[in-house]
């Protein structure tokens, strides 16, 4: 069954400062910042919301369709998609625009400095929804505001159920822009800070949100993630990693195995488990897309985290 992925591609250039931001900023001068750090590590990455979620899909096995804009400079990523076989169909080039670059700087505490550009992301509302390419359920992730409106708009519109991902982008929307989301979707996924921020926003409290929508997933780090459904909370556990090397994406990759579950029709709790486990796989390696197995492999882990076998 195919899944649409509408949200942001982009490059990830990510930089490692051998020290601590906070050693180098003077509180009472942050009125005339004026900082430059020598980083000892950089590394460029292919990111971005739908090009993570339909590369973790494709990692289980499933058949996503990405919905984004990219720039002049697409060349690299559309070779990385197509040597794991990633349909490029619906992904539309911008000439006359970059891909949408993010530079992240992170000291040894953890901390980051990002800045952003959103390049072609910008023009996400120049691409329609595919209304002849099978789509059983989408996902609208963070993009361009105006192309997360138009694509909420026609999947509702086309009856094509989808899993509403505010994500990075709730800045964007104001109250009332949220609750007309969360009253077109069919799902809900946040974390645990994006939920305070949508009951904040909106008005409305967990109960209230997952009352309008058939499940609201909320997912919390370490403590692991619950998914409300028809006023029940399933509790799904953490899957603890083999390594804690870089927690960019992880959210992507938990969302690529909701998806895996809900086009199979598999019961929450196992959807959840499966999300669970993708997310601890990504945070033991640097990078969003530099993660690899087989299912055999994944469905043995599956066994050995929650002492039964994955349906």
């Amino acid at each position: 069954m195919t899944a649409l992925i509408s949200g942001s591609v982009a490059y990830d250039t990510i930089m490692v400062f051998k020290g601590r931001f906070r050693d180098h900023i003077l509180p009472e001068q942050v009125h005339i910042l004026n900082l430059s750090f020598l980083v000892d590590e950089l590394r460029k990455e292919f990111g971005g919301c739908a090009g993570n979620i339909a590369y973790n899909l494709k990692l289980l096995g499933a058949d996503p369709l990405p919905l984004a804009t990219v720039g002049a400079d697409f060349g690299d990523y559309a070779d990385w998609f197509a040597k794991w076989g990633i349909n490029q169909d619906h992904i539309r080039v911008i000439g006359e625009h970059y891909t949408a670059q993010a530079y992240i700087t992170t000291d040894l505490d953890d901390n980051q400095i990002t800045a952003f550009h959103p390049g072609a992301m910008g023009a996400a509302h120049e691409v329609d929804v595919p209304l002849d390419a099978g789509v059983s359920m989408a996902i609208i992730a963070p993009n361009g505001p105006d192309g997360m409106r138009l694509h909420a708009r026609q999947c509702r519109e086309a009856g094509i159920p989808f899993l509403f991902d505010p994500g990075q982008a709730m800045p964007l929307f104001d109250g009332e822009d949220l609750r007309w989301f969360v009253e077109q979707a069919t799902w809900v996924a946040v974390n645990d800070y994006e939920s305070r921020l949508l009951t904040e926003r909106t008005g409305l409290d967990l109960g209230a949100l997952a009352s309008r929508v058939e499940a609201l997933i909320v997912t919390r780090g370490a403590e692991g993630s619950e998914i409300h459904v028809g006023g029940q909370k399933h509790l799904i556990p953490v899957v603890r990693p083999r390594a804690v090397e870089d927690p960019t994406g992880c959210g992507d990759a938990y969302r690529a195995g909701l998806i895996y579950g809900m086009t199979r029709n598999l019961d929450w709790s196992v959807t959840g488990r499966i999300a669970s486990m993708m997310g601890s796989i990504k945070v033991a390696h640097h990078g969003t897309q530099n993660h690899h197995f087989a299912m055999e492999d994944f469905r043995a882990w599956y066994r050995d985290a929650f002492g039964e076998p994955m349906p």
